[in-house]
């Protein structure tokens, strides 16, 4: 590894990030925003948007960077993890940013970092930042980590912050409870400025928060809203000056009408002007590596879909009922690898009864479950399963039964994801 920082490649960059700090996740901000304030990287031209939440980050940073793009504006956006490239996880106009560039804004990082330890992903935010001030998109549009408070992106302060919904994940690092997981993830709210919450179900601890620190929260159900309508729907909410509006035939896409509708109610607030068409291309258009990804392998319809907890299974269920079994009258059979730490048996609970098979496989690494604790859960919720000791072997073995009317589905872990995505 060259030891001039100037000379590293991406890939020695990356590999100095992972051992830089003694703990993966080292939440709180004093280490970062002491970095931050040497580093100075000027964000004043850009208008920033933070997007949390448990689920549906993705998919509502692709929307609004969709609909933006369409409009005119220049968007860089900043998401994480990444599947195969690191550069997935920083983007200017919808292109990855390129090795050269990111190791550039490593090496200013590396520069003002002095004795301060940083995790592999602060360091990585950090970087982004520094780009971001160099491009000064018109937006940038900003993934929070796993929590909201305490997360490295938080050190930016946004026009706006879009809170997508709050579920039970991570709880080692959140909290128990939802009351909990949302006290964290509402610390990403900022007085005076307005915050969206996507889905119905509000925990009091981000009622709370936006009125302990005076912001306008505007929730689903309460102030917007949607309803579908034969292949399209309807938006109700609000426009900037606060008046009810309606915008009819909206298109659908792959993803949750709440993250939907809580992006058009985002657009309403951030760019009024937004000319339709330039929303209806970004709803129609978004799209998410891993995300309900569509693609084919050797004559067989694959899905790829990093749904990681029952939250996101209980959508990738609705998404097979009522759309995936309509699109053919083959089975659907499920690929399943998950990480140790995770509820397989609470995911498994939502994809056993709209599945054919389930080839549960081991996902390696120290974190990886065992494919027999996912094959045990399946099997006592009565599915027909199989072991396999690796994803990719149990992709190819769905692959190898499957007939061309089948679906092959592929979840579990953004590590099960990206094994497939390497083999085809």
């Amino acid at each position: 590894m060259h030891a001039d920082p100037a000379q590293r490649s991406l890939a020695e960059w990356l590999a100095v990030l992972e051992h830089l700090h003694p703990s993966t996740i080292d939440l709180g901000l004093d280490r970062v925003r002491r970095v931050y304030e040497r580093l100075q990287p000027d964000l004043r031209h850009s208008r920033s948007v933070i997007v949390g939440g448990t689920n549906g980050k993705g998919s509502t940073v692709a929307m609004l960077a969709g609909a933006l793009r369409a409009a005119g504006h220049s968007v860089g956006t900043y998401t994480s993890p990444h599947l195969l490239r690191y550069n997935e996880r920083v983007t200017l106009d919808g292109s990855a940013v390129g090795d050269a560039a990111l190791c550039q804004a490593f090496a200013a990082v590396e520069a003002v970092r002095g004795a301060v330890s940083l995790t592999y992903f602060e360091y990585g935010t950090l970087a982004a930042l520094q780009l971001f001030a160099q491009a000064r998109p018109d937006y940038l549009l900003l993934e929070i980590g796993l929590g909201g408070r305490l997360d490295a992106v938080n050190i930016v302060e946004p026009e706006l912050c879009i809170l997508t919904n709050v579920a039970l994940d991570h709880v080692d690092w959140l909290g128990a409870t939802r009351e909990a997981i949302g006290y964290e993830k509402a610390g990403i709210f900022r007085a005076g400025k307005p915050a969206l919450y996507g889905e119905r179900a509000v925990p009091g601890s981000v009622r709370a928060q936006a009125e302990h620190i005076g912001t306008t929260l505007l929730c689903q159900g309460e102030h917007f809203a949607w309803e579908e309508r034969g292949g399209t729907w309807i938006w109700r909410g609000r426009d900037a000056a606060g008046q009810p509006l309606e915008l009819c035939d909206l298109p659908r896409n792959d993803f949750p009408l709440d993250n939907a509708a809580a992006v058009v109610q985002a657009l309403q607030l951030l760019a009024p002007d937004l000319p339709r068409a330039a929303l209806h291309q970004g709803l129609a258009q978004a799209q998410v590596p891993g995300r309900l990804q569509r693609c084919h392998y050797q004559g067989r319809k694959v899905i790829l879909d990093v749904a990681h907890n029952p939250h996101a299974a209980a959508n990738l269920a609705r998404n097979i009922t009522e759309r995936i079994r309509k699109e053919g009258a083959g089975r659907v059979l499920l690929v399943l690898g998950m990480l140790g730490d995770k509820d397989s048996a609470g995911v498994l609970a939502h994809l056993v009864p709209c599945v054919d098979h389930i080839y549960a496989a081991t996902l390696g690494g120290e974190r990886g479950a065992p494919a027999e604790i996912i094959y045990n859960h399946a099997r006592r919720l009565g599915a027909e399963a199989t072991c396999h000791p690796s994803v990719q072997e149990a992709f190819l073995a769905a692959h190898r039964e499957a007939t061309a009317a089948d679906t092959l589905i592929v979840t579990g872990s953004f590590f099960t994801v990206a094994a497939v995505l390497e083999l085809i």
